[in-house]
């Protein structure tokens, strides 16, 4: 009797080790919280569109990045809700599919292009006639010098030319017609030497190179050194800061999380994702959102989304949107 209590004691306790070391389920009290920050990417993104009539980076492709990671955990998003994204952004691209034909574009340039894509791209919608525009578009706007620029100055989402080109690249590579596919070829490969030869100086620039870098299956050599130069930002706290001056905050932590994860770096087991992961869950607000401070200069309307935070809602909508994603990365699909 004592040695099957004994045998039991020690299995049990052995799970307990194994559950901690690979976590891959949602305790009944994360579930909550995860939920009310899924709830308020909803409500972000939904606002947007009953508000505005243009595209949103902040509130429609960083809130889809979330949603598109619950769905492969079967967290219900509603579809309709999903659709309701997807049509909003094509018919946004479509209103203005003469400009991109003709390689002007919109507002955001790059940016609003690429992220728009993304969004479609994670709604599964397939190419199209106004896609096939957009692709186009890239083609025909890219600089002399061989890359794509970033024309606003809203760090950190919109200020880097990094995350520009890899939003530009990972379009051509999802979306593009076969019948363009010299340009395609001749446009990455500029892309690429520019990305190749230029240092990153900003956490937004460390992220999106590495994004980059994987994007064009680069050297492995390559990828591994630009994950530990990322890998070396992380603070004693578990996070990561937008610029060397700055403290930790939810959005260059979750950023820095994400593209470790995705592009196999980091695993959700590793202490280093597991540090910052537990920032984020430190830094959540009661409300399931978490909070950035903006140092973009504003200039459109400001408007209410449904999301807290007031006038920081919008890059706080974002690294909500991050954070939340990196959570879910830490659980198995």
């Amino acid at each position: 009797m004592l040695k099957s209590k004994t045998v039991i004691i020690a299995f049990t306790f052995l799970c307990s080790i194994i559950v901690a070391l690979y976590p891959s389920t949602m305790h009944a009290s994360e579930e909550q919280e995860m939920k009310k920050s899924l709830d308020l990417l909803r409500a972000a993104a939904k606002g947007h569109i009953e508000k505005k009539s243009c595209f949103g980076c902040h509130n429609q492709a960083f809130p889809m990045l979330a949603f598109s990671q619950a769905k492969k955990r079967n967290i219900n998003i509603p579809s309709e809700e999903i659709k309701a994204q997807a049509d909003f952004t094509l018919e946004f691209l479509k209103k203005n599919q003469e400009k991109y034909s003709e390689g002007k574009g919109t507002g955001g340039e790059a940016d609003t292009a690429g992220y728009a894509l993304l969004t479609l791209e994670l709604a599964g919608i397939k190419p199209n006639e106004t896609t096939d525009a957009v692709v186009s578009y890239f083609l025909k706007h890219q600089a002399s010098n061989g890359y794509w620029k970033v024309t606003s100055n809203r760090p950190p989402s919109e200020a880097s030319h990094f995350t520009t080109n890899y939003l530009a690249l990972r379009a051509l590579r999802v979306w593009g017609n076969p019948k363009f596919k010299n340009e395609i070829e001749e446009r990455t490969k500029k892309s690429a030497t520019w990305i190749l030869d230029t240092s990153p100086k900003t956490n937004e620039d460390q992220v999106f190179q590495l994004l980059a870098y994987s994007e064009l299956k680069a050297d492995k050599s390559i990828i591994d050194n630009s994950a530990k130069a990322l890998i070396a930002k992380q603070k004693a706290d578990g996070g990561w800061a937008q610029i060397e001056d700055m403290e930790s905050d939810p959005y260059a932590t979750a950023t820095a999380l994400v593209s470790l994860h995705l592009t196999g770096m980091l695993t959700n087991k590793d202490k280093v994702f597991q540090d910052g992961i537990k920032y984020l869950i430190k830094t959540r607000k009661e409300d399931g959102s978490w909070f950035v401070k903006s140092r973009s200069k504003p200039f459109q309307t400001y408007y209410e989304s449904g999301f807290p935070h007031g006038k920081d809602q919008f890059i706080s909508v974002a690294a909500s949107g991050w954070a939340t994603t990196a959570i879910l990365l830490s659980l198995a699909e």
